[in-house]
């Protein structure tokens, strides 16, 4: 497992950071998550790449990038 950090975009409320922790689970049921609503920031420990995690975030209709 390696730490990701990505700039995400687009979150307004608690239920888009709960969707966006979903997709991250989705994509890595072993990730361990934090996401700060208020900075966009989104930090997870997971074996998939970070440039994985930031296409399913915004496959979802977020925008993501490594940050």
């Amino acid at each position: 497992m390696s730490k990701i950090v990505l700039q995400v975009t687009g979150m307004t409320c608690q239920g888009c950071v709960n969707s966006v922790e979903r997709i991250v689970k989705k994509t890595d049921p072993q990730a361990l998550v934090s996401i700060d609503l208020k900075s966009g920031r989104v930090e997870a420990d997971t074996s998939a790449t970070a440039d994985l995690m930031a296409k399913a975030i915004s496959a979802a209709g977020y925008e993501a990038r490594v940050a």
